[in-house]
């Protein structure tokens, strides 16, 4: 593990909506197909856009959606914006990030003028919490983690949890197992845990940037003050309410089990296809593919785009993210992935 000043050999801001373009299938990002719902639509089109935003509405309804409290939510514009108030709020003297993950947390921390340490996992990317360095008073990773779709145990990431240490977790795709089994994001016991949660692709909702965190309330008070003012919009606020509320849980859990038989239908198709290997027991809303360094943009011939990996630290070239999608789009896909690997 190694402390890196500058990244030579990785583009940490180049994200899966940089990988689209007219014409081409999406499966490069993740956002659910079909969204946003009706009733999402209506309930923000009915918004009073004239009134400074109010969030005590919004607190609220995160707060009981975990069974916290409100002084331990803090709403923000996207995940996104979290860790740049954590980059900006926090000086840890050893911040590890767990590789290969989503990359903005450690461009935050770059940005931001601190030294990160990578530790990155090797395929087919499960976490051994015994390898993170104890000194480590700033560890950050996903779960289920963007790119590979790997899951981790609850037990697992709450054991990385200590005093003097803030444990970050990304779990922007939590839901996209039903029931949530390894989110954390109710444990209010245990220290230093900060949790991340994003609206945006169970939802649909990119453009509106909806997300929040939820931590103890001094760490709240601590991020909320390198916040500006207003910074999350009324109608994210609402779609904090709105996506919080029972009728919404049980729609996201019902699409979690929907999405269990398409991910399971793709993964049975890549696996018929000579020259594709497929992380293991992938979790979330799409597949992490190893095969040939040009498939990519063969695929994009063919009018198929998908993620780059070559992006994310631990991984190269040769590496592909794919979004789970219906079956007509997986088995046009398959059939062209067997034309370029013929």
């Amino acid at each position: 593990m190694t402390a890196l000043p500058l990244d030579q050999t990785h583009d940490l801001s180049h994200h899966g909506d940089r990988d689209i373009a007219p014409g081409l299938v999406d499966l490069a990002v993740n956002v659910r197909a079909g969204t946003p719902p009706a009733w999402l639509l209506g309930r923000l089109r009915s918004l009073d856009l004239a009134a400074y935003p109010a969030q005590s509405r919004a607190l609220a309804a995160v707060a009981a959606r975990h069974g916290r409290d409100p002084s331990e939510v803090l709403l923000t514009a996207g995940a996104a914006e979290a860790f740049v108030l954590l980059a900006r709020a926090l000086a840890p003297r050893h911040a590890v990030v767990v590789h290969p993950q989503f990359t903005e947390p450690e461009a935050a921390l770059r940005a931001a003028g601190h030294e990160v340490d990578r530790h990155v996992l090797p395929f087919p990317f499960v976490l051994d919490p015994a390898a993170i360095p104890e000194d480590a008073d700033l560890v950050v990773l996903g779960n289920p983690t963007n790119p590979t779709s790997v899951a981790h145990p609850a037990e697992v990431i709450a054991s990385l949890a200590r005093p003097g240490r803030v444990l970050v977790v990304d779990e922007a795709f939590a839901d996209c197992l039903p029931g949530e089994t390894v989110s954390l994001a109710g444990r209010a016991d245990l220290p230093g845990l900060v949790v991340l949660r994003s609206l945006t692709k169970t939802w649909g909702i990119a453009g509106l940037r909806a997300g929040y965190l939820l931590a103890d309330a001094e760490l709240i008070r601590r991020l909320s003050a390198a916040q500006p003012l207003w910074a999350v919009s009324t109608p994210a606020l609402e779609a904090c309410v709105a996506c919080s509320e029972p009728p919404a849980i049980a729609e996201a859990t019902a699409w979690a089990r929907t999405l269990e038989a398409d991910r399971q239908f793709l993964v049975d198709g890549l696996a018929a296809v000579p020259g594709v290997r497929t992380v293991p027991d992938p979790q979330a809303s799409f597949v992490l593919v190893h095969t040939a360094a040009d498939v990519r943009l063969a695929l994009r011939d063919k009018g198929f785009a998908v993620r780059r990996g070559d992006s994310f630290p631990g991984l190269g070239p040769e590496w592909i993210r794919i979004a789970v999608r219906d079956r007509s789009t997986t088995d046009s896909l398959i059939d062209a992935l067997k034309e370029v690997l013929a």
